[in-house]
């Protein structure tokens, strides 16, 4: 009973915690754009009487046409997106969980401003709780343009519309084999871009004559390769790694997007969407009785298993990673972060005031986490202190490299010099001292480090990230 009872109160301070992050993120994001539109209605107040209005093309008119464009991307306002030519390759930033793209929430920004740091740089707007699969395949049809394919047979399999949204333009259409790109990916995000490469290698877009050369260089920040035990404290089961338990944080998780969902309005969704569109749980398709049956487990994406905690489960990034490769043509580089140390040979949190309040609690309890003896191992040779070190989301051991099940070429490195020049096929990683989202949202948290490693980024990309021998271009042929 007293064991009940705290887990209820570990479940309260949980829920409150992320409940008051959440409505910090959307309130920052309001109260930035309502500050946009009362600058802009001062411009307007302090015109003098019988003025013109302002022109099209004059920095007031853009800043008006700005103001009223907030909150929605040019796509869901018709408008042309922008579209990227063919050189240099841009650099895609992929967000995780929970993330957004360029054009939901105002004006805010998933990656802290960071995408001002280059000229070309895209942000996709893809589902921030739809499966590592469906993700995947709507960040091919954003670049590449067309209506999102999630695929026949998975689209059967899971219960939801085959097709989605339609980019009548997409933002790099030129995206070839001889007009690669960078990716760079938070959290989830890594695996996304992951799983999209393996897609492209298989030639899985009918139409479309992809290869694994369409990816020139992934960077992972804190990235989701391996897995995190953070998805069983937060209610997934250990022992088939798609159920949760009754009471949880995750349940709470699961009613809130219902509802969410199916009261479907407008500018919400427009603000913010979880990405489950395709399974069509508005109230103006399924009624009262369809809410009902999502409620209850009997229908929708928490039903089949169709979203992505599963798949960050460590036995849902094993099943994935054991159909994923590393391509000898790609270069690839990962930050791993931690916020724990040793302390009498115990893994505690490294600082108190140094962690996210919003991830304080699961650093901790990820210190202390062990696989219940009742379950069967997750794979061979797993061990309970490897996976003690993390940073508040994901452990430490899962962000540096793909390990299991095979683990895949790799080489530390303490410093970016370290491992110039660069060579594609190799997984090189740091591990930094941060936790999980210190490089989003708000760059002031960050401080220095925030320029340090995005600077870094996007110099490789731009400096030490390229093909010494290109694809031979097709109308070409050999002496």
């Amino acid at each position: 009973m007293a064991r009940f009872i705290l887990s209820l109160m570990e479940l309260g301070v949980s829920a409150t915690v992320h409940m008051l992050f959440g409505l910090y993120v959307f309130s920052t994001a309001v109260a930035a754009d309502i500050s946009q539109a009362a600058a802009a209605s001062g411009c307007l107040l302090l015109r003098r009487p019988g003025a013109p209005p302002a022109a099209p093309g004059s920095a007031e008119g853009a800043a008006l046409v700005d103001v009223a464009a907030a909150g929605e991307s040019d796509e869901r306002r018709g408008a042309a997106p922008v579209i990227l030519d063919a050189s240099p390759p841009p650099i895609v930033l992929v967000h995780g969980i929970f993330g957004f793209g360029k054009g939901r929430l105002g004006g805010l920004s998933y990656f802290a401003g960071a995408e001002k740091k280059d000229d070309r740089v895209l942000v996709p707007d893809l589902g921030s709780l739809t499966s590592i699969h469906d993700r995947a395949r709507e960040l091919f049809y954003y670049l590449k343009g067309g209506q999102v394919d999630y695929g026949e047979e998975h689209s059967k399999a899971c219960g939801h519309n085959r097709f989605g949204r339609i980019y009548h333009t997409g933002h790099y259409p030129v995206w070839d084999e001889h007009n690669p790109v960078h990716f760079v990916g938070h959290s989830a995000g890594a695996q996304v871009v992951r799983v999209l490469h393996q897609m492209l290698a298989d030639k899985a877009f009918p139409g479309h004559d992809t290869s694994e050369d369409w990816v020139l260089s992934l960077t992972s920040l804190s990235g989701a390769l391996n897995g995190t035990t953070r998805t069983y404290y937060d209610g997934m089961l250990v022992e088939d790694c798609r159920s949760m338990k009754s009471i949880c944080l995750l349940q709470l998780c699961r009613l809130g997007v219902i509802v969410y969902d199916w009261l479907d309005i407008p500018w919400l969704k427009n603000y913010y969407n979880f990405g489950f569109d395709h399974y069509e749980m508005s109230r103006r398709k399924v009624g009262f009785s369809g809410l009902i049956n999502l409620l209850l487990g009997h229908t929708g994406p928490f039903a089949s298993g169709d979203w992505i905690l599963p798949d960050l489960t460590i036995q849902g990034s094993m099943k994935l990673n054991s159909t994923l490769r590393t391509f000898p043509n790609t270069f690839y580089f990962s930050y791993a972060t931690k916020k724990t140390r040793k302390l009498f040979g115990i893994t505690v949190p490294s600082s108190v005031l140094g962690v996210h309040p919003m991830l304080f609690l699961r650093v901790l309890q990820m210190c202390m986490w062990r696989h219940p003896q009742n379950a069967p191992l997750p794979y061979k040779g797993y061990r309970d202190e490897d996976w003690e070190d993390n940073d508040g989301a994901l452990n430490t051991i899962s962000m540096t490299h793909p390990r299991i099940p095979i683990e895949h070429p790799h080489r530390f490195v303490v410093d970016d010099s370290d491992c110039h020049p660069l060579q594609p096929g190799i997984w090189y990683y740091k591990i930094i001292e941060a936790d999980h989202i210190l490089f989003i949202v708000n760059r002031e948290r960050a401080g220095a480090q925030f320029d340090l490693l995005y600077d870094g980024i996007f110099q490789r990309c731009r400096k030490h990230a390229f093909r010494k021998s290109p694809p031979t271009v097709p109308n070409e042929t050999s002496q």
